[in-house]
């Protein structure tokens, strides 16, 4: 990826069918080096995995059965797409939700290295309710909307212990087939375990909104304003704040005026708005999500594509965050003068060594992972 870019595609497919198939031949093979590399093998047992599913989201079985068997049906695929109590995993991101006597918008901002987002919105009927949002560990989600326009959105709750629980993408995908209400939504949070800390925001076509801590094991609190950050309420320590900027980004929010439909706008703008790509923390896309028109749109600084539920079309986008000088070196200011990258080399970097240095809170600039002729690389690993 020599300038930093990421493939957006758009993708429609009822049930889980070929167009799943592909995905998953695509993206398995790194997301199993990541899982191994990560302990995963050491996890439940494939019994124990799809028992946890059927206790607390019986209604994703029939789904969950039917892409693992896409998938091949191998005991480490079955456990990995269970997430049932799985490797640690994190990021950064700004969720707010503000609603008037006519409008309601849930904005989000997804901050993260380029290499390790799927770049994958897709459009679903799998419980035979109409479901889009932004992909994450193939079949859940980072943020989405449903026919009845609920809507919601995650974000890292800043610790990296862990509980027994789910991993968040899928209680989102399990949100999103089962409720139509942010009340409802609440009833699933309080139900079902989430593996780590995260915090959630949410928002219906009635205009509710609402945001959650949800804690390692279960646990969900409610929280006074609907906007999140990287960190969570009370004396628990949180990892990376100052690298974050998590603090100031909920100041931000916290005193922000914004209508629904000028909200997405503050997103574009800092300090919630991340440039620090090359440090592995840059906005890699703003999302906007109307539960009334049930209609969402991914931005940009200079592009947006605009889709609705009932109206979806399928397509792809290539944005490219590190515009290239002419040798495709990028100049970075990392505090101590300017450093030149070669960005033409990134294709060699081990992305699985830059997620678990990032999952465990020793991640660097990404330029250091940079070959050299003392490090040479080795071939490319995409994961969370």
């Amino acid at each position: 990826m020599p300038h930093m870019s990421l493939t957006f595609d758009a993708v429609s497919e009822g049930a889980p069918g070929p167009k799943w198939a592909t995905r998953w031949r695509r993206s398995w093979p790194a997301y199993e080096a990541w899982f191994i590399s990560r302990n995963g093998d050491r996890g439940p047992s494939r019994s124990e995995s799809r028992s946890a599913l059927h206790r607390y989201m019986p209604e994703l079985v029939t789904v969950y059965d039917r892409l693992v068997a896409i998938a091949g049906g191998s005991d480490r695929a079955a456990r990995f797409l269970s997430t049932w109590c799985p490797p640690t995993y994190l990021g950064g991101c700004s969720l707010a939700a503000v609603a008037d006597n006519k409008d309601v918008r849930l904005v989000r901002n997804y901050d993260l290295s380029p290499d390790l987002n799927e770049g994958l919105l897709l459009r679903t009927e799998w419980t035979g309710r109409a479901v889009m949002g932004m992909v994450e560990f193939l079949w859940g989600l980072s943020d989405g909307i449903n026919d009845a326009g609920l809507s919601v959105a995650l974000a890292y709750g800043g610790r990296s212990e862990t509980g027994l629980g789910f991993g968040i993408t899928t209680i989102l995908r399990y949100v999103l087939e089962t409720c139509d209400t942010v009340d409802d939504a609440l009833r699933v949070l309080r139900r079902v375990p989430s593996h780590m800390a995260y915090n959630l925001v949410l928002a219906d076509a009635l205009g509710r909104t609402a945001s959650v801590e949800l804690s390692p094991g279960g646990g969900c609190k409610l929280m006074p304003q609907a906007i999140a950050t990287n960190h969570q309420s009370g004396r628990a320590p949180t990892d990376r704040t100052t690298f974050t900027r998590s603090f100031e980004r909920h100041a931000h929010l916290k005193q922000m005026r914004a209508n629904p439909r000028s909200l997405n706008r503050q997103f574009l703008t800092r300090p919630l708005h991340q440039d620090r790509y090359g440090e592995g923390f840059g906005t890699l896309f703003t999302a906007e999500y109307d539960p009334v028109a049930k209609t969402m749109a991914l931005s940009w600084r200079d592009a947006r594509w605009d889709q609705a539920i009932n109206a979806f079309e399928e397509g792809q986008k290539i944005i490219d965050y590190s515009p290239p000088t002419a040798n495709g070196a990028v100049k970075e200011n990392h505090g101590n003068g300017w450093i030149s990258s070669d960005w033409t080399l990134a294709a060699r970097i081990n992305w699985n060594t830059v997620a678990e240095d990032y999952a465990t809170g020793r991640g660097r600039a990404i330029h250091t992972y940079l070959p050299t002729a003392r490090n040479p690389g080795t071939a490319p690993h995409h994961g969370q």
